[in-house]
């Protein structure tokens, strides 16, 4: 990935909201009560209730153990995005490139995803290509959401990894998710001091659509 890319990435900002509903109750059936009730009764916890235990270090709620797909540990970005990062505000006003290096920002990658650091990984997401050479795609972006590569959508910083293939490249497939096997390096990535991206793969392989 080059810095003009990632520069225009990282100096925009993007909101979301997320909406959540919740089914009321069913009423119980009046039944006739015959004598004084031994206790209250407390009410039943709601079924549809958001897991008490979170990643460390963000409001994002545990996942369960890793798999495996052979050689290859599944890793999707509700893990890699499941933090929030703040980008560094090296950059004046108004424009979308900083004008000098800027000391590295605090450790605000969680430990457990740190932990996926040099490992063989498959990732699933979307396609960006960023250098062709005959025909076959050598540098590319893996994407989590279609409308940030299709559409004009500004990801965060954790949404997307840069890839660089190590073999003679992959095929472009823009219309549906592909998966990524590679191995992964996790941590600030920097180019003339300033920060590009925080995920990057060694690419080997793509295969199709993969459920995470």
């Amino acid at each position: 990935m080059n810095a003009k890319l990632a520069a225009s990435f990282t100096a925009l900002a993007i909101t979301g909201c997320l909406l959540a509903t919740a089914a009321d109750a069913p009423k119980a059936a009046k039944k006739e009560v015959r004598g004084a009730p031994i206790q209250k009764l407390a009410p039943a916890a709601p079924t549809n209730a958001a897991p008490a235990i979170a990643i460390a270090g963000t409001n994002a709620p545990a996942l369960g153990p890793v798999q495996k797909d052979g050689d290859f540990l599944i890793v999707g970005f509700e893990r890699l995005a499941a933090f929030n990062y703040d980008i560094p505000d090296d950059a004046p006003a108004g424009t979308n490139a900083p004008t000098k290096p800027v000391a590295p920002p605090k450790d605000q990658i969680p430990a457990n995803v740190k932990a996926f650091d040099k490992q063989r990984v498959a990732l699933k997401g979307f396609m960006l290509p960023l250098k062709v050479e005959g025909g076959l795609i050598t540098e590319l972006l893996v994407m989590r959401d279609q409308s940030m590569c299709c559409y004009g959508t500004v990801p965060k910083i954790n949404e997307w990894v840069s890839v660089k293939m190590t073999g003679k490249g992959v095929k472009p497939i823009m219309d549906q998710a592909v998966t990524l096997y590679g191995k992964l390096h996790v941590g600030e990535i920097r180019e003339n001091g300033y920060l590009v991206g925080i995920y990057q793969m060694d690419g080997e392989k793509l295969a199709g659509p993969l459920d995470l």
